[in-house]
């Protein structure tokens, strides 16, 4: 969800004014998945890099985060949406590991769609945590070596038991991952929207998947036209 700054500049407002309208996005976004009957819907909202950026916008963008979770929460639990935080939690401020647990605790049952958050989150810093995780358990003999698998490996990802991305899209025009779902990518379709997040709305959304829906995805195969 890339631009909200950009967008910002570009009216003269802050960049805190961005970031607020980004929210009314996800908002947005949220409520066109589910109308567009997509099951999982992950949103990157504050990456393991962001913590670098200066301290009054980290300030802002975790203030919008509670803002969000306290506003918008009971309505995603009233409408079956499952909450699924991912991302590392070691050193996070007790108020917001509080609100990202409460948000997970309370819609864990629900079964209509997976709102997955991307928090604190690098793709990098993922696999690592799983490869230490990993060795920790073959150095203590409950795993064997033949067991290290590209299964065994995904099961010790944040995004266990989560489908890989069908289809990732990256507003504002740039035409990068960004340390995001390096892993789970391996096979994703990419949609670059030359949008800033602010203005990505549900038409926008429709586009891409009407993109998405253009593509041969052959997974290494032969393309349906070859393979009939």
């Amino acid at each position: 969800m890339d631009g909200n700054g950009r967008w910002a500049r570009a009216r003269g407002l802050p960049r805190s004014m961005g970031h607020r309208r980004g929210v009314e996005a996800v908002r947005e976004a949220v409520r066109a998945a589910g109308e567009f009957g997509i099951d999982y819907l992950t949103l990157f909202a504050f990456s393991s890099e962001n913590w670098r950026r200066p301290k009054d916008e980290v300030d802002e963008l975790l203030g919008l985060l509670r803002h969000f979770i306290r506003r918008d929460l009971a309505d995603l639990h009233k409408e079956g949406v499952r909450v699924r935080v991912i991302g590392a939690r070691e050193n996070l401020a007790p108020d917001i590991l509080g609100l990202l647990e409460e948000a997970e605790n309370l819609t864990r049952d629900n079964q209509r769609q997976t709102l997955i958050i991307a928090f604190n989150y690098g793709a990098r810093d993922e696999v690592a945590r799983a490869m230490r995780t990993i060795a920790q358990k073959f150095a203590r003999g409950e795993i064997e070596l033949s067991a290290m698998t590209d299964s065994c490996i995904d099961a010790h990802l944040d995004t266990a038991g989560i489908p890989d991305p069908d289809l990732i899209i990256r507003t504002s025009g740039e035409i990068r991952l960004s340390n995001f779902l390096l892993w789970q990518a391996a096979y994703s379709e990419f949609v670059f929207v030359p949008l800033n997040w602010p203005e990505f709305d549900k038409r926008a959304f429709q586009a891409a998947l009407d993109e998405f829906a253009s593509r041969d995805r052959r997974f290494g195969g032969l393309s349906r036209e070859i393979a009939s």
